[in-house]
C-alpha cells in the first residue's frame, strides 16, 4: 500500500476524472455501431492477436467496445431498455467507486482490469493455438464456441468492489425485490468460484487460469483491503462501545447526530446505518448509505 501511495502521489495528475463516462460511451458506441454495421466489431475492433501482431494495436483497447446483444425486430425496444438499465447501473457504481477511492485509484482499478483481460485473452489464444494448431481470435472460449471479450469481466469486478465497499446499499433485484447489494455480491462470487473450481476439476486448467487472471484486479483489491483494513477483536469491541456511548449521548440530548436528507432516518433508527455528506450537492446535505449514491444532487438556483 505504501508503494501505491507513492505511485499515486507521482502520477495522480494524469488521472482521468469520471472515467466511467468514457468507458460506457465506448460500450454504447460499439453497440450502435453493431446495429448499423453488423460484423464490423469482429472484423476491425475485437481482440484478435493475429491482427495485433500485424500492427493493429488499437484492438488492445477497442475490444471493450464489444456490443450489447440488441435484438432485432419487435425485441429491439426491450433490448435497448435493458441496455439503458445496465449503463445507468454501472455509471452509478463507477461514480461511487471514484468517490470512495479518488480518480487515480479508480483509473488504476479499471485500467488494470483491462490489462488483466488482455493477458487472460492472450493466455487462451496462445494455449489453444499451441494445443490444437488453431489461432482462436477474440480469445474467450466457452462451451458453445467462441465469444467476444468485452467489458463483462471489468463490469463484474466493479460490481464486486462496490458490494465489498458498500454492502448495505439496497437495490431492487429483478426490479422488484429489495435486496442489500452484499447478498448479490455473495451470490455472484459463489457462482464465479464454482465455475473456476469446475474448470480445474474437469481438467480445463487453461480456462480456469484465464478466468482467475481476468478478475485479478478485484482479487488483489480484496486481498489488500482485507489485509489492511480487517479490524481486530479488540478494535471491534471498542467500536461497539463507542457506538453505544454515542447512542446514549444522543438519546439524553433528545436529538440525533445524523439524519438522511431523503428518508429522514437517523442513527437512532438503525445503529448500523452509516452517514456521509455528498460533495456534489450544494449545501450541507447528509445521506444514509442507502441513498448516498442514488439521490439527485441538490443544485442552488
Amino acid at each position: 500500500m505504501k508503494f501505491l501511495e507513492k505511485f499515486e502521489r507521482k502520477f495522480s495528475r494524469y488521472a482521468i476524472p469520471n472515467l466511467i463516462k468514457y468507458i460506457l460511451g465506448l460500450f454504447v458506441l460499439g453497440t450502435f455501431l453493431d446495429m448499423i454495421r453488423p460484423g464490423f466489431y469482429g472484423q476491425y475492433l475485437s481482440l484478435d492477436f493475429s491482427m495485433v501482431a500485424k500492427g493493429q494495436i488499437w484492438r488492445l483497447l477497442t475490444f471493450i467496445m464489444a456490443p450489447y446483444g440488441v435484438s432485432k425486430g419487435s425485441g429491439m425496444i426491450v433490448s435497448l431498455f435493458f441496455l439503458l438499465i445496465q449503463v445507468s447501473l454501472y455509471y452509478m457504481i463507477g461514480n461511487a467507486l471514484e468517490q470512495a477511492w479518488g480518480s487515480f485509484r479508480f483509473n488504476l482499478y479499471v485500467l488494470s482490469g483491462i490489462l488483466f483481460n488482455v493477458i487472460a485473452a492472450l493466455i487462451l489464444y496462445l494455449a489453444y493455438k499451441n494445443l490444437y494448431g488453431v489461432a482462436v481470435p477474440y480469445a474467450n472460449i466457452t462451451v458453445s464456441g467462441v465469444e467476444y471479450i468485452g467489458l463483462d469481466y471489468i463490469f463484474q469486478s466493479m460490481f464486486l468492489a462496490f458490494a465489498f465497499l458498500f454492502p448495505d446499499v439496497q437495490v431492487l433485484f429483478m426490479m422488484v425485490i429489495p435486496l442489500k447489494i452484499k447478498w448479490l455480491g455473495y451470490l455472484y462470487g459463489a457462482l464465479l468460484a464454482f465455475n473456476i473450481v469446475s474448470d480445474f476439476a474437469q481438467g480445463a486448467y487453461i480456462l480456469g487460469t484465464a478466468m482467475l487472471v481476468s478478475m485479478a484486479n478485484f482479487l488483489l483489491f480484496a486481498f489488500w483491503s482485507w489485509k489492511v483494513k480487517r479490524p481486530t477483536g479488540a478494535q471491534m469491541r471498542r467500536k461497539r462501545q463507542f457506538q453505544k456511548q454515542v447512542r446514549k449521548a444522543a438519546t439524553k440530548a433528545g436529538e440525533p447526530r445524523h439524519r438522511c436528507a431523503i428518508c429522514g432516518r437517523t442513527e437512532l433508527d438503525d445503529p448500523n446505518l452509516e452517514f456521509r455528506f455528498c460533495s456534489k450537492c450544494e449545501g450541507n446535505y447528509e445521506y444514509c448509505s442507502d441513498h448516498l449514491f442514488t439521490h439527485e444532487h441538490v443544485k442552488r438556483k
